[in-house]
């Protein structure tokens, strides 16, 4: 049985970091194991199972109270591990997962273009076959992509002959570039940015899965990117709900503990319900996926609960502590930023209900991915 790690080391930060403090913050998680839950002891993993994962990074967040850490390291794992892991050659697990999962390399994967975010199919970002040989060549850009100005490594997607494509893509590949540009002011333990592609050739080992798989990879990878990146947001509102009690407590108004107005406490009550509903919700994603099961419909829901409930307790949180929540130094108002963020990455509020409704039958039949 591993030993659960606490992650005391990743204290929150009290100013903007730098490029090379993200990259400290995600090796120490790396050196923690979060990294390797729910991968096979022969593949570098611990050999557990998603259960562990949901604790481990409800740990971290928990420790860390850093929405942009928890960003990046879920970018990190369902944007490119598991894609390598589930769709990967062995040449290609061989080379790259050991590093992934030591945190040497820091990857994700770039899907949003400037004009295209939830529809993959306006995607116009193309690969063509290279004349001069047997791989490709990509054109294109990407935007608003975690991890993107640090990343060693990504997973880009590209439409070949009309049908979307995954593609291994290192900063190091001649005509690509990792930038800054569309980085958004949220999340700031993260690094969001660009990729830039003009007549970028790739070799033909670089193709990750099959040729007109992408759609479903990309499916694949959110459902579960969705599932588990409010694991750490839980310890978040776990440490939000423990100041607001304690601060309840410890101030008066009107002679009385402040709790003990019902606006405070019904506030209190409701920021409580949210977390466990959260938790609940995420220890069943835990349990489909350690039971073979899909997830798609309750990826969806999770998602979309746990950005509403994260946002309307951060909320809660500074209005429970007043002023002293907009004082320079304490991270609640800046938790609700964050949470706005929340609502949007992994597919909007919006898009998850379009999903769930769709899984119901509303619509057009939904054609979920291959197990």
């Amino acid at each position: 049985m591993n030993t659960p790690v606490d992650f005391a080391d990743l204290a929150p930060y009290s100013a903007p970091l730098e490029e090379a403090q993200i990259r400290a913050r995600i090796a120490a998680v790396a050196a923690g194991g979060a990294l390797r839950h729910a991968i096979p002891a022969t593949d570098g993993g611990l050999g557990d199972g998603f259960a562990e994962l949901y604790a481990s990074h409800r740990r971290l967040g928990r420790a860390c109270r850093d929405p942009g850490l928890l960003l990046a390291v879920n970018a990190h794992l369902w944007g490119i591990v598991f894609p390598v892991l589930l769709y990967g050659t062995p040449t290609q697990k061989q080379s790259l997962l050991p590093a992934l999962l030591a945190g040497d390399y820091l990857g994700g994967h770039a899907i949003t273009e400037p004009a295209c975010g939830s529809d993959v199919q306006a995607m116009a970002c193309h690969a063509e076959r290279d004349g001069d040989g047997d791989g490709f060549v990509l054109t294109g850009e990407k935007r608003y992509i975690t991890n993107a100005p640090l990343a060693d490594w990504l997973v880009v997607y590209g439409k070949l002959e009309g049908r979307v494509s995954a593609f291994l893509l290192s900063r190091e590949d001649a005509g690509c570039r990792f930038g800054r540009d569309g980085g958004l002011d949220a999340c700031p333990g993260s690094a969001t940015g660009s990729v830039a592609l003009e007549s970028c050739r790739l070799p033909a080992d670089r193709l990750l899965g099959k040729a007109g798989a992408g759609a479903q990879m990309i499916q694949k990878a959110l459902e579960y990117e969705r599932a588990f990146v409010f694991a750490g947001i839980a310890g978040i509102m776990e440490w939000q709900l423990e100041v607001a009690v304690s601060h309840s407590r410890d101030r008066r108004s009107g002679g009385v503990h402040l709790g003990r107005h019902q606006a405070i406490s019904h506030r209190i009550a409701d920021m409580k319900l949210r977390l466990d509903t959260v938790d609940l919700w995420l220890r069943e994603c835990a349990r489909l996926c350690d039971a073979g099961q899909r997830l798609t419909l309750a990826s969806a829901q999770t998602k979309l609960y746990a950005a509403e409930a994260f946002l309307q307790s951060s909320l809660d949180a500074v209005q429970i502590l007043g002023a002293a929540a907009l004082e320079a130094g304490n991270p609640m108002a800046g938790l609700v930023r964050d949470a706005m963020a929340g609502r949007l990455f992994s597919g909007s509020s919006e898009v998850q209900k379009n999903l769930i409704a769709a899984l119901l039958g509303t619509g057009d039949a939904y054609k979920p991915p291959p197990a």
